[in-house]
């Protein structure tokens, strides 16, 4: 398996913020173009000490930057480009204060690059098609008790932000933060983004028992009951899912608020949803700006 880009390629590749500027431009715009003001075709000059390039012909400005992650940013292109290289190389994420060391940045710029880049992540990555073999689970993320499907409102889940997944065997992972349990919001991210005949596994929690009803080869494994696979039914591939995210913000992040915890799903989706291709979640990132 072909592994993550060294530091030393990236260096190479961006040894400096003309470099990462250039790539954004004829990322974006290629090479030569026609010009948005006076219609000439031709090459943009890059304009001294502004992130911008102009029209041969009319001095049109063109501002590659603008409808980026770093639009309107002071920080130095290349420190952006490095920071969302430590995000696709790493398995549990970057928290701020790494990127405040690393980039030699305030805290405050470095939460905000943070939670910019996991919303990048989370756009880049999409809403991915999911067929074959599908797990459903969900799971309870945050607070100091453990979390137990006590009813519709969690009880006993004081103070955690529930999330459900659903999940391709051997495939990619869709995620969602829901208000609750129960059968009104946990069904119908399945039924508008599965189609019906699919076959789905999920644990005996009683909002899934519709399913089969909807047209679903509906396959349950009984967890009170200390069973965890019944042949291949069994939400055991999406258990480990959780068990990443969990450890990653524990270890990582120490503490994920609810309002915040879309954007780390966001990302954990993106590296999951990748994690067979490592080498192209860098480049992949850089190839959407």
């Amino acid at each position: 398996m072909a592994q993550h880009p060294t530091i030393q390629d990236f260096m190479k590749q961006f040894p400096d913020d003309d470099a990462c500027l250039d790539y954004l431009m004829q990322l974006r715009h290629g090479e030569s173009l026609d010009c948005p003001k006076c219609g000439k075709h031709g090459r943009f000059a890059r304009i001294k000490k502004q992130r911008a390039y102009s029209c041969q012909w009319c001095g049109h400005h063109i501002h590659p930057m603008v409808g980026t992650p770093f639009h309107r940013s002071h920080t130095p292109l290349q420190k952006w480009f490095y920071a969302m290289y430590l995000f696709c190389t790493t398995r549990h994420g970057v928290p701020a204060k790494e990127l405040q060391r690393q980039l030699g940045v305030s805290y405050p710029t470095a939460f905000r690059m943070a939670h910019l880049i996991r919303e990048y992540m989370g756009s880049v990555d999409g809403d991915p098609p999911l067929t074959g073999h599908i797990e459903v689970d969900e799971t309870y993320v945050g607070g100091k008790r453990k979390g137990r499907k006590d009813g519709f409102t969690g009880r006993g889940a004081k103070g955690k932000t529930i999330v459900m997944g659903i999940l391709e065997r051997q495939g990619q992972i869709f995620t969602k933060v829901v208000p609750n349990a129960s059968r009104l919001s946990l069904i119908p991210p399945i039924f508008k983004r599965i189609k019906a005949g699919t076959r789905i596994s999920t644990d005996e929690w009683p909002p899934y028992k519709i399913l089969t009803a909807l047209g679903y080869d509906h396959g349950m494994v009984h967890h009170g009951a200390k069973e965890w696979a019944n042949g291949d039914t069994h939400v055991n591939t999406l258990e480990a899912f959780w068990s990443v995210l969990k450890r990653g913000i524990r270890g990582t992040h120490i503490h994920v608020s609810p309002k915040h915890l879309p954007k780390y799903l966001g990302e954990f989706e993106y590296r999951y949803n990748l994690r067979k291709q490592p080498h192209q979640m860098f480049p992949r990132l850089l190839a959407n700006l």
